[in-house]
This record gives C-alpha cells, structure tokens and sequence, in this order.
C-alpha cells in the first residue's frame, strides 16, 4: 500500500470504529439502565433521544471547531477525550445508579440518568465526522466535498451497522457488559494517542483484534464470593441468589430488576402465592393432557404441572434462550421428556401452530412489573382462545391495582379480557379489597358451564389456594367499565397504565 492510499484510509477507518463505538454504547445503555428502570419506552426512548441530542449537538461543535482549527492532532484528542469519557462515566454510573438507581421513578430516572451517563461520550463522538469531513477534503482537494461527505457517513454508517450487529449477536451474549464498555474506552483511548503517536494503521488493526481476544478470554458467567450467579441473557440481566423468604432458605432468580421467580431450598412448595393458582385448572378441565405455558422464568409452573399430571405433556413457551438451562442447573427442574422447552415468544408460537390445549398458563413479563404489550391485547386472547380445547381455561398474571381510578391498567386488560371470554372470572390474590398493586389471576373458560366458587364442594378443597376462592374473587359488576378502553395491537400503552399504577402504590 503506497503512501497515498494509506492516508485516504485512515480517516474513514477512523469513523468506522468510532461509529461503531456510538451504537455499542447506546445498546447496552439499555441493559445497563434496565436493573434500575425495567427495559421499558421510557428507558429505551431516553437512550435514544439523548444519544441523538448529543450527536447532533456535536455535530454542530465539531463543524465550526473543524473550521477554526482543521488540525489532525485535535482530531485524535477529541477520540482519545471520548474514551477517557466513556471510562469514567461508567465509573460514576456504577456509584450513580447504586445509590440512587432504585429511588428515581422509572418514568423520569432513565432521562436523567442518560443525560447524566451517555450524554458527553456521545457528544464527543459526534464532533468527529463533521471533523473527519474537514480533515479529508484538506487531504485530497481533488475529492469534490459531496464525495468526501458521503465517502465519511458511509464509513460512520457502515460503522454503525457493524456495532448494532456486534453488540446485539457476538459481544452482548458472550461478554460482560463492564468489560465491553471498558474495552471501548480503552480501545479509543490507544487509537488517539497512537494516532497522536503516529502508529501505523496495521497495528491499530492488531491492537484491536487483541483487545477483545482479551476480553473473550477473560469473560465468562460470573459467581460471586457469595455464591450468586450472573449471566447476560440475551434479554436481560439474570441473577440467581440465595437468600430467605418467610424464614425459610430460598433461592430467587433476578431479570434486570424483577425478581421474577424463587424456590425454596429444602421443599418442593411453591414459594410465591399467585403461583400457587395455576392449580385452579383442576376445577375448570381437571383431564389436562396437553398443557402451554407463556414465560418460563424458573419454571416453577411446568415443574408442578409435570408434578400434578403424570400423563400430560408441557410445552413452555420461553424467549431467553438460557434460562431453562439455569432452571434445571439451580432450581432443579427435570429432564423430563413430557417437559418441551421452546425458545420462541408465546404470540408466535400459538399464532404459527396448530396445537390445541386444554390449559394455558400466561406469565411473561417484559420489565418490573409491565406485560409485554403484545400479551395483553384484545388479538391476543383471541387467539389464545382459539388454542383451547372444549372446555379448556386460558389463566393470565396480571400485576395491577383495582382502585377504580383513571387511567387503570388492571380495569382496562379486564374489560378486553371480558370481551373475548364472556365466560370469565377474576381473582385478588391478596384481597378484592385492597387499593395497591397486587397479582390479578384473569381465567378464561372455553365452556358454556358456570363455575360457582362458592360452592361447598370447592370450599371442601383440600387445597388452601382453591377453598378460599370465594373470598378472592373480584364482583366485577361493581367497575364501570365503559370508562376504559380495550386494549388492541393499535393501542396498547401498557409502559404507561403499569408506570402511573407504580405512582399510585408509591413503587
């Protein structure tokens, strides 16, 4: 490579890797918010927002800084200053969000946080093509100024793509999040200061390749001093730890910020409550042979279900692909053949199969307390129900607060939930009465039979769970339900009813 065509490279390798850098950073902004403020709009519509301020108010400096001053040697200050950024705000985030994390709303926490966090590493990284144009049409003033532009946002571009796909399919699974935001900076800080140094190109190309082998080398699960396990998912932060839950030893299973599941250590019982309603089936379709759960979690459902039928065949419905690896390896789910994992999202695969069941269990959330919207629409009953075999139930965990108060997300899913089950019923599984957020059982009957909890047979149950229904279960003659609207795939703000119903139980 002769001298010339060396130095026409050199700039777009650097907005290559610099707008890689950009989208790497602002995707596991999302995962390194998430254990603080859920993945939800308002976490991921932060992210971008402040990432697009930033880069276009760099945009404009980097333009009229160029312009006053088109050195190389500012240039490759202005990448050296980014990675110093990228380091030590991480640092502060890893102080910041530890201490104060937990106590901002997760409507406004994730703005300010991203201000706080992601705002002046993206500000730097923005000056740089408005920079980078600048310094190559200097370079090679034969190159007319639309060429140069477009020959540096392609490379920014390209570098873009690169490092969405990057982050998304090699580094987010197989690598810590603190060590690749570690790596970046670094990685920036040696391309400035080399560049700065006059290191040539090909040993920038072998110093990156030996950065991340590095990394690669050095990552892997982490279980800490205290026997906690940690793994990013391809979802989400999983946890697993050990601790206590009403006096007894238990293990729980963290996504981001949800304790989503647990088992006890030394008993087979299921430790969460409204778990404990999957076992309603058995008053509704007792002969369950074919049966679907939506959201694994630690499968504590499918794990009793398998327990309770000996005949049956449970398909679980789970999109993070590592979690029911996890489920058998901690919380001692079996290799059992009646027990099919399925690593796809539960719409999907009763949209796309022809299976019927006689139970379905819905019990996938996306963050904190919030329902992936597409599980709570009125499409989606629908087609829920029809998966049902005659006489089949489809049961929902619904997270929400019966206070008839607008806008209502428990209020709301009950009116579309109502609309597709005319024969339904609805249970409190702390109390009809109580004003805050608690776990709602939804159950949806494919039958024409009416299901009398009150009925002294059922009140014989041996079960606490179902002999105490009556007591549970919500009158909804008492909601006017013409004041809420249907939940449908056109509209669906289930981030927002789940935020303003956090506000009112002061979560």
């Amino acid at each position: 490579m002769n001298y010339f065509s060396f130095r026409k490279i050199t700039i777009p390798f650097f907005v290559f890797i610099t707008g890689a850098c950009v989208l790497i950073i602002e995707i596991l902004a999302t995962r390194i918010l998430s254990p603080y403020f859920g993945n939800t709009i308002f976490s991921v519509s932060s992210i971008i927002s402040v990432v697009l301020l930033a880069l276009s108010m760099g945009y404009y400096t980097g333009g009229k800084l160029a312009d006053k001053y088109p050195q190389e040697k500012l240039f490759y200050g202005i990448i050296t200053a980014s990675g110093l950024s990228v380091i030590l705000l991480h640092l502060l985030g890893i102080v910041f969000l530890s201490r104060f994390g937990y106590k901002l709303s997760i409507v406004q926490g994730p703005i300010i946080s991203a201000m706080l966090l992601f705002f002046l590493q993206s500000f730097l990284l923005g000056m740089l093509s408005p920079f980078a144009i600048k310094l190559q049409a200097m370079r090679f003033q034969t190159m007319g100024i639309g060429s140069v532009s477009g020959q540096i946002f392609f490379w920014s571009t390209f570098g873009s793509i690169f490092g969405s796909l990057s982050a998304g399919f090699f580094l987010i699974p197989n690598f810590g999040i603190n060590k690749i935001i570690l790596s970046i900076g670094f990685l920036l800080i040696v391309l400035g200061i080399s560049s700065l140094l006059k290191v040539r190109l090909l040993l920038k190309v072998l110093f990156i390749i030996t950065l991340f082998m590095g990394v690669a080398f050095f990552t892997n699960p982490a279980v800490t001093k205290s026997g906690s396990y940690t793994y990013e998912g391809v979802y989400q932060k999983i946890t697993v730890y050990d601790g206590e839950f009403e006096k007894k030893p238990a293990r729980f299973l963290l996504q981001d910020r949800n304790s989503s599941a647990a088992a006890f250590i030394n008993s087979p019982d299921l430790v969460y409550e409204y778990t404990k309603y999957y076992a309603l089936y058995s008053i509704f379709t007792p002969k369950v042979k074919e049966a679907l759960v939506i959201g694994g979690g630690a499968y504590s459902v499918p794990k009793a279900l398998l327990a309770d039928l000996p005949k049956a065949t449970i398909d679980v419905a789970e999109i993070e692909p590592s979690l029911f690896d996890i489920s058998k390896e901690y919380f001692g789910v079996p290799n059992d053949p009646r027990l099919h994992n399925i690593v796809e999202d539960g719409r999907r695969l009763l949209s796309d199969s022809d299976k019927k069941y006689d139970f379905i269990f819905s019990d996938a959330y996306a963050s904190l307390y919030s329902t992936p919207s597409h599980l709570t629409t009125l499409e989606f009953f629908a087609t829920a129900k029809s998966k049902l075999n005659d006489d089949g139930i489809f049961m929902a965990n619904v997270i929400g607060n019966l206070s008839p108060i607008l806008p209502s997300l428990a209020l709301s899913e009950m009116k579309t939930f109502k609309t597709v089950f005319p024969n339904s019923y609805f249970f409190a599984t702390r109390s009809p009465a109580l004003p805050t957020l608690q776990n709602l059982i939804f159950i949806g009957y494919n039958s024409a039979n009416h299901i009398n909890v009150a009925d002294v047979n059922i009140k014989k149950n041996k079960n606490p769970i179902i002999s105490g229904l009556a007591e549970k279960e919500i009158d909804v003659s008492t909601f006017d339900f013409s004041v809420y609207p249907v939940l449908t795939d056109d509209f669906s703000p289930v981030e927002y009813l789940t935020a303003k119903e956090l506000e009112r139980s002061h979560y």
